[in-house]
């Protein structure tokens, strides 16, 4: 694995131990680090009324998950923190870097990639979508690449949910009781309302998403038995779709008579217009999903929330996939 920000690392550690000892003796509070949005939220769920929980989110400025780059702060938090979660993809390597420097022996981690066990499913390209430009020297072109956007699923929410619950109860054996009463009651949530996707998927018109962007929900068009097109795989980083890419989704919402092209957050919704605007009837609507990559400490503090999210998704899954 390739070493990041190996300056930044050292600095950090320094810090570290220099503070890790009298900070934990003072305050004796439970640290949990957590990468991104989803999983912060879960933990906050889990802690429920705890004050003595003190919970950090990494990525809190709208950068996601693909371009972040933890700084020497951030680094000095995960290795002294008591419970720390990440995704655990290639898009957060820097984190192996950071628990390489642990000064916290007893830390719990949760790698929610390992946490999916056999429920975690190898990247598709599907017919139509954009390659993936391969990099020069890459000799690790036969290695399984996995859809990291595990959290896009709320049957794997629960799963996950229920991996932190065990990773709390670890490192605050005192509290382990309610934080299993918490994670019980939430998953209920998160049950109830995967029992309101499958009512509006068996009263759709339609069974097929298309994507004038990346596609980063297939754990969600799994569980639900719904067909994708997309521009991009759910990682891509590349941002312009060739004229045959267009071409292809367009005649694929001629063909379908699909009401909605749909793309991630964001304000960039060219490549969706650009499609829409090469089908026959050029009226199909432009509607978007949350994938909560981009999530802010803004976002957090206005009270947004992961099923407050998924709940929003689920009206737009109405939109598209009703004519």
């Amino acid at each position: 694995m390739k070493k990041l920000i190996s300056g930044a690392i050292a600095l950090a550690m320094l810090f570290a131990f220099m503070s890790a000892g009298a900070s934990l003796a003072e305050e004796k509070r439970l640290s949990v680090v957590t990468a991104i949005f989803p999983i912060y939220d879960w933990v906050r769920e889990i802690a429920g009324e705890n004050d003595t929980i003190e919970i950090t989110l990494l990525l809190d400025n709208g950068v996601d998950l693909h371009s972040y780059q933890p700084t020497a702060q951030d680094i000095m938090k995960i290795a002294a923190c008591d419970v720390f979660a990440y995704v655990g993809s290639e898009s957060d390597e820097w984190a192996e870097d950071a628990l390489a420097e642990s000064v916290n022996p007893n830390m719990a981690v949760v790698n929610l990639v390992e946490a999916m066990g056999e429920d975690i499913k190898e990247e598709e390209l599907v017919e139509g979508m954009e390659p993936e430009e391969e990099e020069e020297g890459d000799e690790e072109e036969d290695e399984v690449e996995y859809d990291e956007h595990v959290w896009l699923s709320l049957r794997n929410a629960g799963k996950l949910v229920k991996a932190l619950d065990a990773a709390l109860a670890e490192a605050d054996p005192a509290n382990a009781g309610s934080y299993a009463a918490n994670a019980d009651v939430y998953i209920e949530k998160l049950d109830a309302l995967d029992a309101q996707y499958i009512a509006v998927r068996e009263a759709a018109d339609f069974d097929t998403l298309l994507f004038g962007d990346r596609f980063p929900f297939r754990y969600l068009a799994d569980d639900y038995g719904l067909n994708y097109y997309a521009a991009f795989s759910g990682c891509s980083a590349e941002g312009e779709a060739s004229f045959e890419t267009v071409v292809f989704l367009a005649g694929k919402v001629d063909a379908l008579g699909l009401p909605a092209v749909l793309t991630i957050e964001g304000d960039n919704h060219r490549i969706a217009e650009t499609i829409v605007q090469n089908t026959q009837a050029k009226d199909a609507r432009i509607l978007a999903m949350d994938s909560m990559q981009a999530t802010t400490a803004a976002d957090v503090e206005a009270g947004v929330t992961y099923l407050g999210v998924m709940e929003g998704n689920l009206e737009v899954l109405k939109q598209a996939l009703n004519g």
